[in-house]
């Protein structure tokens, strides 16, 4: 565990240094996460981070939802390129200044020139999939598969409801993050995010057909029954500078 004193858990996002780098809309959100081992996670953490626990355990999160609207240093929302579904496998980790934040494994999205510029410029490990939300009798049903790694695929199929979620210490812990982790030329990157606080309600998961948490790392995780299930309308979030 850090020697540092930790970030506090807050649902209101702290402020950013300086002028937005860039900013995106995030809809339709699904939290779904699993309680697991720290000792699992740590070999998955970038040098210099631990895992962020809470109750215990560290937790592995599978989020789908729909970016839209991204925009860079001011400019109009992006057309196509900056529209899609997308699909990750996080983890939550915390550095030696006890800044805590995310570890993307995997993101899933359909744009091929949007997974080219994350992964040139942050590192971050985006993958090329064929992504889709379909939305029905009261279920989301989001899709990912993978191309060129056809075994890399999940369909999650949620239900959420009007019971709202507030002051809870779990769902704030898994969604009020406001800071990501990687590595790029060398150097570890703390890129800092805002947005206003989540909008929170129970969900309830349907079905998973998933295995891109067994080839995140986690292999029998998506036969489990979820600890977390949670569901957002959305948030547009603005970043600021690497640091």
């Amino acid at each position: 565990m850090t020697d540092a004193a930790m970030d506090p858990v807050s649902a209101v996002a702290p402020l950013l240094a300086g002028r937005a780098s860039s900013s995106q809309r995030w809809s339709n959100l699904m939290f779904v996460h699993w309680r697991v081992d720290a000792a699992l996670v740590a070999p998955l953490l970038p040098d210099g981070l631990v895992p962020d626990e809470f109750d215990g355990a560290s937790w592995v999160g599978l989020i789908p939802f729909v970016l839209d609207r991204a925009t860079v240093f001011g400019s109009p929302p992006i057309p196509y390129f900056g529209t899609f579904v997308e699909v990750n496998v996080r983890l939550y980790a915390v550095d030696a200044n006890g800044h805590r934040g995310v570890v993307f494994v995997s993101l899933e999205a359909s744009r091929l020139a949007a997974v080219l510029a994350a992964r040139a410029l942050f590192s971050i490990p985006y993958m090329w999939s064929r992504t889709k939300l379909e939305v029905g009798a009261g279920e989301y049903r989001y899709t990912a598969r993978r191309h060129l790694a056809a075994g890399a695929h999940t369909e999650i199929v949620m239900r959420p409801t009007a019971r709202p979620v507030v002051g809870d210490p779990l769902a704030d812990f898994l969604t009020a993050r406001w800071a990501l982790f990687t590595r790029t030329r060398g150097r570890a990157v703390h890129l800092r995010n805002h947005h206003e606080p989540w909008e929170l309600f129970e969900a309830e998961l349907v079905s998973l057909d998933d295995t891109l948490l067994a080839v995140a790392g986690f292999p029998g995780l998506a036969g489990r029954e979820p600890d977390s299930v949670l569901y957002s309308p959305g948030v547009t979030t603005w970043f600021g500078a690497a640091g």
